[in-house]
């Protein structure tokens, strides 16, 4: 298969513009319209909607798509191997991040990334819902949850301790639980469902954060929202310590329990396709997630 035209089917459904696509390969809008077609004859599929007002992916070339970017990483890393080709970083990096995380910890670095990586175009997904990354065609995910997906490889980014906090106003006028069974007298703010959470002290699981068995009217799909919401008074919250860590410090929330945490094995990841073979622009962006934010983590 022809790779020159992959990479131009891929550039166009970045771009969703053959022509830009094909004079950044220097090629002219005919001659780039001829290669697709060409392409196109080849996998027996049309892989883009093209009309005279703009174009689209098809479904078969939504389906196509990573596989196209795969066969193009494969020849990029190959070369490199042999010490010829582009074994530096480049291409477009699509990322996807859980957003209360990248706004805090992320977001502030893109300048110095951009700076050091002027080959590396970011097309970034931030939301608490979770993306699928095969679906998606994602290169890199970061994921704070256990790695149970054997599809996935990953690194490990740095732990993910949380905790139970609430405003003082809350615990004022509520009371303060002394132990896990007081939970079920109070407000219990939920973050995506009410699924129970264990809580764990020195190591050892002794009881449950389970939102349906206290009074439980309020659940959260977004890590922003539940802290301002836990810090305005509508109850106890699980939050991660990297979310809160500066509330805790200043005063404006307060541990609850203080002897438990979550005990959920929760860790950041930093995850990609196993299929995938590792390119240079994401390696490059772990690499640089890991040494600003993994050596040495700010909530820890």
């Amino acid at each position: 298969m022809d790779t020159d035209a992959l990479r131009l089917f891929v550039l166009a459904s970045d771009k969703l513009n053959i022509s830009a696509a094909g004079r950044e390969l220097g090629l002219a809008p005919a001659v780039a319209s001829a290669r697709l077609a060409k392409l196109e004859r080849e996998v027996g599929a049309d892989l883009l909607h093209r009309s005279t007002r703009k174009v689209s992916l098809s479904l078969e070339g939504a389906e196509f798509l990573p596989y196209a970017r795969e066969m193009l990483a494969q020849e990029d890393a190959a070369l490199a191997a042999l010490g010829i080709g582009r074994p530096q970083a480049t291409g477009i990096l699509r990322f996807t991040a859980p957003s209360t995380f990248a706004q805090a910890y992320i977001m502030p670095l893109m300048p110095d990334f951009l700076a050091q990586h002027p080959g590396v175009s970011l097309d970034l997904r931030l939301s608490d819902v979770r993306y699928d990354l095969i679906e998606g065609s994602f290169d890199l995910a970061l994921r704070n949850s256990v790695l149970g997906d054997s599809s996935l490889k990953g690194r490990k980014l740095a732990d993910d301790k949380r905790v139970l906090c609430a405003s003082p106003a809350y615990l004022a006028e509520q009371g303060t639980p002394s132990e896990p069974g007081d939970l079920s007298q109070h407000e219990l703010i939920a973050f995506r469902d009410r699924v129970p959470k264990p809580l764990s002290r020195n190591g050892q699981q002794e009881a449950m954060f389970d939102p349906a068995k206290g009074i439980s009217r309020l659940v959260l799909d977004d890590g922003h929202s539940l802290k301002l919401a836990t810090k305005a008074g509508a109850g106890i919250s699980i939050n991660s310590l990297w979310s809160v860590h500066q509330e805790l410090e200043d005063g404006s929330l307060i541990r609850v329990l203080p002897d438990y945490e979550i005990a959920d094995q929760s860790v950041l990841w930093l995850v990609y396709p196993k299929a995938n073979v590792l390119s240079a622009k994401v390696r490059v962006f772990m690499d640089f997630l890991l040494e600003r934010i993994g050596k040495q983590p700010a909530w820890e």
